[in-house]
């Protein structure tokens, strides 16, 4: 075997084509070697000698195949990836492509075939080390664990310098991320027995390069701070401990500028530009300085907006009035997205799903306006080729399915295909759904790939604790909203505590005999032990059916029937002679059998069903007592809550509710059929805190009507989403009253001075913190009372949690 050399390889390139052929030629009459180096491409080196003639290129038959230096790696295993086999026929051309197909491996640090005279091709390979262990030496600002992320060297791994100067990139990336730019790091090797190495990453973090100064030029319309404000970069200040923005990263600098120009767009600059974006090293290296130079340009108003189109069907002018842009407005380039946005959806309900919205624009200098034409390219009619149903492990595809408005063959309909993922939130088994429309296996075909990501539909209560609301409770709730993978809802649960013991069990099937119909049954027993609100238990016992079915894609209408045994209980003399109790107590003792009917009509136009931004819901609920048993009365109640997104993290809500109850046949409403309000449904007072009292017990005695209104802002905290958690301000307005009056009138006809009902609104205010825990949703309210009466309770802090699974 001829081995290579510096002064063969000259000889070698420096030759001509012609006599370069001689030497190749020459080459095989005797052995030819081809080898790599690991710091070079595997290359074919022939010792030169006598050269035949120019026209012959001599060739030679592969006789055995012999494979020498191999020590963990077994014969068999290099020669299936050799592109060689005995009785080739191999010439340098073969031997350099079996060389290349070698060293792709990755298993080999050096790779040498021979050829002998004999026909034996020599395959002489030294093995790459096999990695001990990779050690981290010197980091303490990354934890390793985070390291090892990055890197792909790991024991038990194949070495080779290549994928180590791969990791020192990623490990110094990750150092310049965090704000530590001149951070180094050198690899080292350890050699160990059995071709075996340790790897070290020495590295030298540095200090912190923080962000002295971020300094402004050319702004004129807007001062430094409100463009600050606008940047996601921040200057370091000693405040800022647990975040990393006020460390240099050039990526986020190159965010920032296109931060700043949606900001100005967004505000009339259409020609706005970012001339310049430098950052400058402090000669300490202790932090930069940044400089933006601007150019802000001349304000623009929207000038001429139109819309183009080349299909009939698709009528312009119906199309610009949907647009929310309108001539003579400030132009504003979020508009843009959402006029693009408009008319997509506006086409693919038509049935059009792959159109091109591509505006253009004229800029106005001399009248300072911006000319904006909406292209609109459409293909043919479209239909439904087929629904992928993509990420579901638990879920059935037909609970799936069966929420989608379109199916195979149908027209396509992108406002059918909207309600149909809205359909899918709803159903709350699915953290996130995606319905996206690709091209089918035709020009007029669309193939609909509908991706979930399941949750946890079960939620598990197992608890014991005390607090100012339930006093001492221990409890143990499974409810599983998605049993079996077939949408249906299971609700079992016990609770044992000094103020509730309850048993209750539901079970719901969304599709009752294969139509739309939602049916269910329930059953309970229910012990209120309300003595520290009320002088007074109340128990009951019974159980109910349920029907609901849809009106409409927007409309709900349930039906139910209850039968249940009522038992009011008080204390011992509290009713006799001489006992303190009032007759709008004590009237209620005793067991009552209630027989009702009745239904909620419930109406949702909300765009998004679990974080609306737009849109509406409504709500009507009555029952009928007195269908048999010993309570006659009719209860109404109604809600409407409304949504405005002023933009995705600043959301206003606004809600109000109202109820009304009345006896028929002489028979007066009972103590448990009443309103309260308080706790989770007014914060700021206590459970039963406002409305009717006694005076001389101060027991709640509830009322016959109530109306409350809430408005909420839904503010950003500052915190990633990821973290789950959601910050409210809120007010809280209502009252609570209209006890019968022969309760709150004296026989002479004089109003009672013992029982006081006087409908004066309360009014509270404060801040709701709702967190997506790991444990559960738990949510915490923060209360001020703006307005109350003196007998009323009250409470400034309120928490609530569950946990699921």
């Amino acid at each position: 075997m001829i081995q290579q050399d510096a002064s063969a390889l000259r000889f070698a390139r420096g030759l001509s084509p012609s006599l370069l052929a001689l030497v190749v030629a020459a080459g095989l009459t005797g052995p030819a070697l081809a080898q790599t180096a690991p710091a070079a491409e595997p290359t074919i080196v022939i010792q030169p000698q006598e050269a035949p003639p120019p026209a012959e290129v001599q060739r030679v038959q592969v006789n055995r195949i012999l494979v020498r230096g191999n020590q963990r790696i077994d014969q068999t295993t290099i020669l299936s990836y050799l592109p060689i086999q005995p009785g080739d026929t191999v010439d340098p051309a073969v031997l350099d492509v079996a060389v290349r197909t070698l060293d792709r491996t990755r298993l080999f640090a050096d790779i040498q075939l021979g050829i002998q005279p004999n026909g034996d091709l020599i395959v002489e390979i030294v093995e790459n080390p096999i990695i001990n262990q990779v050690v981290f030496e010197g980091n303490g600002a990354i934890s390793e664990d985070k390291l090892r992320e990055e890197v792909t060297l790991a024991p038990r791994g194949i070495y080779t310098r290549a994928r180590v100067q791969e990791d020192v990139g990623k490990i110094v990336e990750l150092y310049r991320l965090s704000g530590r730019i001149s951070a180094t790091v050198t690899p080292k090797l350890v050699q160990l027995d059995q071709n075996r190495v340790d790897v070290i990453f020495e590295i030298d973090e540095g200090p912190e390069t923080g962000v002295r100064a971020i300094t402004f030029l050319g702004n004129t319309a807007f001062s430094d701070g409100d463009l600050q404000e606008v940047m996601v970069t921040k200057r370091s200040e000693w405040w800022r401990l647990f975040g990393s923005n006020d460390n240099y990263d050039p990526n986020r600098l190159d965010y920032d500028r296109e931060q700043l120009r949606k900001f100005y767009t967004n505000r009339g600059y259409y020609d706005f530009r970012v001339l310049s974006a430098i950052a400058e090293l402090a000669p300490d290296d202790s932090a930069f300085g940044i400089t933006i130079t601007l150019d802000e340009g001349d304000r623009y108003n929207f000038g001429t907006v139109k819309v183009v189109t080349e299909n009939d069907r698709l009528n312009p002018d119906f199309l610009q009035r949907l647009l929310p842009v309108r001539s003579g407005q400030l132009y504003e380039s979020d508009k843009i997205e959402s006029a693009v946005d408009a008319l997509t959806f506006a086409a693919g309900s038509a049935g059009y799903a792959f159109v091109e919205i591509d505006p253009t624009y004229q800029a106005n200098p001399e009248t300072d306006t911006v000319d904006v034409t909406f292209n609109v390219r459409e293909g043919q009619r479209v239909y439904v080729d087929r629904i992928n149903v993509i990420g579901n492990t638990r879920t059935l595809d037909n609970v799936i399915r069966r929420e989608m408005m379109l199916t195979e063959g149908d027209a396509f309909n992108r406002t059918l295909l909207e309600r149909s993922r809205n359909n899918l939130r709803s159903l709350g088994f699915f953290k996130d759904v995606t319905v996206e429309e690709a091209r089918g296996s035709a020009p007029d075909r669309s193939v609909v790939n509908v991706t979930v990501t399941e949750q946890p539909t079960g939620e598990l209560s197992v608890g014991a604790g005390f607090s100012s609301v339930d006093s001492f409770v221990v409890n143990l709730g499974i409810t599983e909203r998605n049993f079996r993978g077939r949408g249906q809802n299971v609700v079992a649960r016990v609770e044992w505590g000094s103020l509730r013991q309850q048993i209750d069990f539901r079970f719901t099937e969304p599709r009752f005999l294969g139509r739309d119909l939602r049916a269910g049954f329930d059953a309970f027993h229910s012990r209120y032990d309300l003595s520290e609100y009320s002088s007074y238990d109340y128990r009951s016992t019974g159980g109910g059916v349920r029907l609901s079915y849809p009106l409409n894609a927007y409309t709900l209408l349930s039906t139910r029937y209850f039968l249940k045994s009522d038992e009011i209980i008080v204390p011992f003399n509290f009713c006799n002679s001489g006992g303190t109790g009032s007759n709008a107590l004590c009237d209620q003792v005793g067991s009552f059998l209630n027989s009702s009917a009745g239904y909620t009509l419930f109406v949702d136009r909300r765009n998004d069903p679990v974080r609306p931004t737009r849109g509406w819901t409504g709500r009507l609920i009555q029952d009928f007592a007195g269908l048999g048993g010993d309570v006659n009365y009719v209860k109404t109640e109604a809600e409407i809550s409304a949504y405005w997104g002023i933009t995705p993290n600043w959301v206003v809500s606004t809600s109000a509710s109202t109820g009304y109850v009345a006896g028929w046949g002489g028979d007066p409403i009972r103590i448990n059929d009443r309103f309260f309000k308080g706790g989770n449904s007014f914060r700021g007072f206590e459970t039963a805190g406002i409305g009717p009292r006694d005076l001389n017990t101060t027991d709640a005695l509830g009322g016959n009507f109530y109306v409350v209104g809430t408005i909420d802002l839904t503010v950003p905290n500052g915190l990633p989403e990821e973290y789950g958690i959601r910050t409210s301000l809120f007010t809280d307005v209502g009252t609570v009253g209209a006890l019968d009056e022969r309760y709150t009138v004296n026989p002479d006809g004089t109003p009672s001075s013992r029982i006081v009902d006087d409908l004066e609104l309360r009014a509270s205010a404060g801040l709701s913190i709702h967190w997506r825990s790991p444990m559960g949703p738990i949510r915490f309210d923060l209360s001020k009372i703006l307005g109350k009466e003196d007998y009323d309770k009250t409470e400034t802090f309120r928490f609530s949690t569950s946990t699921q699974f």
